[in-house]
């Protein structure tokens, strides 16, 4: 069984969780400039067996898609060229920037850290993938 990994992109950084082998358990992994996101994937591909990559799906209250879309279909594609056997699936991320923001109160963190972004990114990446895991 391989490791589930989800993204929470953006277009400067993109938030990465992962679960562990037996996708029990969701954890935050990393946070990279959305540039550098496909070589990074393909060293950590190269080390980890990882079945399905979740990427969150940005939607309006309206259930619209979201600006950010445009790009995210982008990445999708470039995606599918570099690794042509991971499944995608997409996953509903309406407010996991919220939820990771209100997380990140509840952890007791200062709000100096609280204004970490990438931080944010990554545990809303972990969210999407609890909301997968769970569902």
């Amino acid at each position: 069984m391989g490791r589930i990994l989800a993204l929470d992109f953006g277009s400067k950084r993109t938030g990465i969780a992962v679960t562990d082998e037996l996708q029990i358990i969701a954890s935050g992994l990393t946070t990279v400039s959305t540039s550098d996101l496909l070589a990074f994937l393909q060293d950590y591909f190269s080390k980890e067996n990882v079945e399905l990559i979740l990427l969150g799906e940005p939607k309006q209250m309206n259930n619209t898609a979201s600006e950010s879309e445009v790009g995210i279909q982008e990445f999708i594609k470039k995606l599918q060229e570099k690794f042509p056997e991971k499944k995608i699936e997409r996953v509903d991320e309406r407010f996991t920037s919220k939820m990771a923001f209100q997380t990140m109160i509840d952890s007791g963190l200062k709000k100096k850290q609280r204004q970490n972004k990438a931080l944010v990114d990554e545990i809303s990446a972990t969210i999407i993938l609890q909301s997968y895991l769970y569902k």
